[in-house]
């Protein structure tokens, strides 16, 4: 899937207490016996049908980093995606701009039933580092992104618990819960807001690991392509605890551009372009 679908399956935005005492009630091995996890399961399939088949895709994407006084930092960086049918999907990060991160490239293999694989290169050390499954948590490139916020979203990596339905903006949302599997996943649950007519990620709500409200992100201005596949323009991932954001600007987006699995080699990311 789309870079932006490995940030999609986290995104969005609410304060429902309610929800909180609501999944206390269950631990995370009793997933199955909440109220509504068939019909959340459904949701998730679905979602993850009606975004098969783009193949492959190109854009490029502005990153605003912004700090809790306010001060910003903007990164220019190019994207690549590749659908794989029978696992999760490859998606490649290059940075152009500033100076001082030009030529970083981070590329992940996403997967449908093992841990993703997660390489990055820095420049300045000039050599390929390979993200271990237990730092997955960390901030990637100093953004509120953590790099296990990176991967495509897979149904199987997750239980679901369908919620309620909910107004959103002209649409009307589901509300889903989502528990990582991942015993190294940042997160205890997450609450996303999916729109009933297209099933695209409105907003998604991220817990830590003492349960708390993380991070929020939302996502803006989604375009059409294909005749079938929805691209955002606009997402913001917002700090709770910390007052910080990042702040991200798609543009010239293009599906099924040629690309092939040799375009996301981990031997050639010292000279991705």
């Amino acid at each position: 899937m789309d870079v932006f679908k490995g940030l999609q399956k986290q995104a969005f935005k609410g304060f429902a207490t309610g929800l909180l005492s609501l999944s206390v009630l269950f631990s995370h091995a009793d997933n199955s016996a909440l109220p509504g996890f068939e019909k959340g399961l459904e949701i998730a399939k679905e979602q993850k049908k009606r975004d098969q088949g783009w193949v492959d895709s190109q854009s490029e994407m502005k990153m605003i980093l912004r700090s809790a006084s306010g001060k910003e930092n903007t990164r220019f960086i190019k994207l690549k995606s590749l659908e794989v049918p029978t696992d999760g999907d490859k998606s490649l990060m290059v940075f152009e701009q500033p100076k001082d991160v030009a030529g970083t490239a981070f590329l992940t293999f996403s997967h449908v039933e093992k841990a993703d694989d997660q390489w990055i290169y820095l420049p300045a050390l000039k050599r390929i580092k390979r993200i271990a499954s237990k730092k997955k948590t960390g901030s990637f490139m100093g953004s509120e992104f953590s790099f296990e916020d990176l991967s495509s979203f897979e149904v199987e990596k997750y239980d679901f618990n369908y919620l309620r339905d909910e107004k959103c903006g002209e649409d009307t949302c589901f509300v889903v819960e989502s528990f990582p599997k991942d015993k190294y996943s940042g997160y205890t649950r997450l609450i996303s807001w999916i729109d009933q007519s297209n099933y695209r990620v409105q907003k998604i709500e991220f817990y830590d690991k003492k349960k708390a409200l993380l991070k929020v992100m939302t996502v803006k201005n989604y375009e059409l392509y294909g005749e079938k596949f929805w691209r955002p323009t606009h997402s913001i991932m917002e700090n709770k605890q910390t007052g910080k954001a990042t702040e991200m600007f798609w543009e010239n987006m293009r599906l099924s551009t040629g690309l092939t699995p040799e375009d996301f080699s981990k031997n050639n990311l010292k000279r991705a372009k």
